[in-house]
């Protein structure tokens, strides 16, 4: 009776042409009450209570990043939830509706928007990021063996760490869903921008969090990713430990970063926390984890050699 009640509820949140509107925004991109305010031409406090009533009924999720709250279509399961039911009714929502289309092309102005202050982010950070990418091989490289690594399909994709959300762009065509965390929110930016330019960005989404405290239920994908970030973070034990926890039973775990090095200038310019990893340090910490590994794959560069650790969560034998 539960069940049917929710259901009910999410009926009777959607029914509402001003609900249906944003609800058809919010599938196509992370939206905060502003930038929906701007899109339909409504007050703040109207959309707010709009959004308000469609978060309560399971049809939007809403992600808290400092001041601003920001709003998505529910993920379904596939299963008969109100989140299915809220990407069907998006789906069953005529292209050519007028007011759908207004609502589109303020909407791609919004995306237009945060791509111009991505670029500009870009431009002021460039030249650090440029010099520690010619330190080892090249991303292109890399990102070819984490796509052999993961040849399957891919129900539920979570990069930690996710930065410009490129590890989300790859694993789009072979992934139902992606989210990625990260704690920076200029880099959260960056990553909404160029996730919009995506054909999938329906099915990809960011969220602020930290990576070494997550805020997601045991065993609910099947890939994560940390793609470079381990070397950030003063706890990466306590990292892999929580990617573990969230990892489906013959899940995969795929930890990317730099093998052990003496680049002290990468700590005392660019942040780095740790000066890369010695294989068998990060295999200690996976299998602690209750992981199984494989061996290392290294990719050879000038000066630094990246590794890249497989690891999986084997269901529970009795």
């Amino acid at each position: 009776m539960r069940d049917f009640s929710e259901l009910l509820n999410a009926i009777r949140a959607a029914g509402e042409p001003t609900r249906l509107r944003l609800l058809a925004l919010c599938a196509h991109a992370d939206l905060t009450v502003n930038e929906l305010a701007q899109i339909l031409g409504q007050s703040q406090p109207r959309i707010s209570r709009h959004l308000k009533i469609l978060n309560e009924a399971g049809l939007l999720d809403r992600s808290r990043e400092g001041v601003c709250a920001f709003y998505r279509l529910a993920g379904g399961t596939g299963r008969g939830t109100v989140g299915d039911m809220g990407q069907w009714l998006v789906d069953s929502i005529p292209d050519d509706d007028p007011e759908i289309m207004r609502d589109m092309t303020r909407l791609n102005q919004i995306n237009r928007d945060r791509a111009s202050a991505a670029e500009a982010y870009f431009r002021e950070n460039a030249v650090h990021w440029d010099r520690v990418r010619s330190l080892y091989v090249d991303e292109a490289t890399i990102e070819r063996k984490l796509l052999e690594l993961v040849p399957g399909p891919v129900r539920e994709h979570l990069d930690l760490g996710t930065g410009t959300g490129r590890i989300l762009e790859l694993f789009n065509e072979r992934a139902e869903r992606g989210l990625g965390i990260d704690l920076s929110h200029e880099m959260l930016s960056v990553a909404r921008a160029s996730l919009a330019r995506s054909p999938q960005a329906r099915r990809l989404s960011v969220r602020h969090g930290d990576i070494s405290q997550l805020v997601l239920k045991d065993a609910s994908f099947d890939l994560v990713t940390l793609h470079l970030v381990l070397h950030y973070v003063a706890d990466p034990e306590g990292v892999l430990t929580e990617a573990s926890r969230v990892l489906e039973p013959r899940g995969t775990l795929l930890v990317v970063d730099f093998a052990a090095h003496n680049l002290e200038f990468l700590r005392e310019q660019h942040a780095h926390c740790r000066l890369g990893f010695p294989d068998r340090e990060v295999v200690d910490w996976l299998r602690k984890a209750g992981l199984e590994t494989d061996a290392p794959f290294h990719l050879q560069g000038d000066p630094l050699t990246v590794t890249i650790w497989a690891a999986k969560r084997e269901p529970h034998r009795n």
